[in-house]
C-alpha cells in the first residue's frame, strides 16, 4: 500500500506546522539558495493591480494559508487596502505572523485561526483572496476553490498559486545518489492535489479563470550543509532515524557518500487569475 501523502495526512500536521521553526528554516534555506524568479507576493500584488478595476480602492483582502505572515504582510503594503485578513490553521505561526505585523505602521491586518473548508467570513465580503501554496494540503480542493467563490465580491478577484508536480525533483536524485532513501525520486510529489497541471481546472470548478503565468525558479545551493538545510525539513523522504530535522546530521550523511559540490534545482510556478461566475469582464 502507498504511504499517506505527508501534505495530505492528518496525522503529519502538528509536525509540520506545530512549530514556526520549521517552516522558517525551510523558507529561508529555500530563499538564500533562489537564483531566478519573482517574489511571489509581489507578483499576487502585480496580477491583483493588473486583473482589478479598483485595485487602488480595495476593500477586505484575505490571504488564505497565511503562514507567518509574508504574503499578508506585502499585500497590506503595497495594495493598501482597507483590511487584510490571513488565515491559517496552525497557532504556531500564527503567533509569528502577529508578531511581524506589529511593525507594520498604519496597516489593518488581522490573523485567524480557521479551516481552510469553510472560512470564517460572510458571503461576498472579499474583494481579493489569495490562496498561495496551501491548496495542495487539502485532499478536496475544489471545496476551498468554492469557499472563496463564496466569499468573493461580484467584481472581486481570487489569485490561486502552486507549484509543478516535479518540483525540486534535483533533490530527490540527490537523495537516492546518497543512498539516503533509494525510492526518493519515485514518491508522490507532494504537491498532487492541487499542481500546476491542474490549478486552472480546479479554480473553473466554481470561478471563471482570466489569466494562467507559468514562472521558472531557480534555486542554487552552495554545498551540502546549505541544501541539508531545506532536505532536513522534507517530510517526502523515508530518511534514517536521527536525520529528519538534524540538519547537521543530515550534512554529514551526505558528506559521507558524495563530494562536497552546488546544488540546482527549479521549481515552475502557476498562478492563476480568476472572477465570481458571471464577474465583471477583465
Amino acid at each position: 500500500m502507498n504511504e499517506p501523502n505527508p501534505f495530505l495526512d492528518p496525522a503529519r500536521q502538528p509536525e509540520l506546522y506545530g512549530h514556526a521553526s520549521r517552516l522558517a528554516g525551510r523558507t529561508s534555506a529555500l530563499m538564500r539558495a533562489k537564483t531566478a524568479g519573482r517574489p511571489v507576493p509581489e507578483t499576487i500584488v502585480g496580477l491583483v493591480q493588473t486583473h482589478h478595476a479598483r485595485s487602488d480602492r480595495l476593500g477586505v483582502v484575505l490571504d488564505i494559508g497565511c503562514g507567518r505572515g509574508t504574503s499578508s504582510l506585502v499585500l497590506a503594503e503595497q495594495l493598501r487596502p482597507k483590511r487584510v485578513v490571513g488565515l491559517d490553521a496552525a497557532p504556531s505561526l500564527l503567533a509569528q505572523a502577529r508578531e511581524r505585523a506589529k511593525d507594520l505602521p498604519g496597516r489593518k491586518v488581522d490573523f485567524v485561526e480557521g479551516d481552510f473548508h469553510g472560512l470564517p467570513l460572510p458571503a461576498g465580503c472579499c474583494d481579493i483572496a489569495v490562496a498561495a501554496f496551501c491548496l495542495y494540503h487539502s485532499p478536496q480542493p475544489k471545496d476551498i476553490v468554492a469557499q472563496i467563490a463564496r466569499a468573493l465580491a461580484p467584481e472581486g478577484l481570487a489569485v490561486l498559486v502552486t507549484k509543478s508536480l516535479d518540483s525540486y525533483r534535483e533533490m530527490d536524485q540527490l537523495v537516492v545518489s546518497a543512498g539516503l532513501d533509494s525510492r526518493a525520486d519515485q514518491r508522490e510529489s507532494l504537491y498532487t492535489a492541487a499542481h500546476g497541471g491542474n490549478l486552472a481546472d480546479l479554480a473553473a470548478s466554481s470561478l471563471d479563470v482570466i489569466a494562467v503565468v507559468n514562472e521558472q525558479h531557480s534555486f542554487t545551493f552552495d554545498g551540502h550543509d546549505h541544501a541539508a538545510q531545506y532536505l532536513a525539513t522534507n517530510p517526502k523522504y523515508d530518511l534514517a532515524p536521527g536525520l529528519y530535522g538534524n540538519p547537521g546530521a543530515l550534512a554529514a550523511a551526505l558528506e559521507e557518500s558524495l563530494p562536497d559540490q552546488p546544488l540546482t534545482t527549479r521549481s515552475l510556478i502557476t498562478f492563476v487569475v480568476a472572477q465570481p461566475n458571471g464577474g465583471r469582464p477583465s
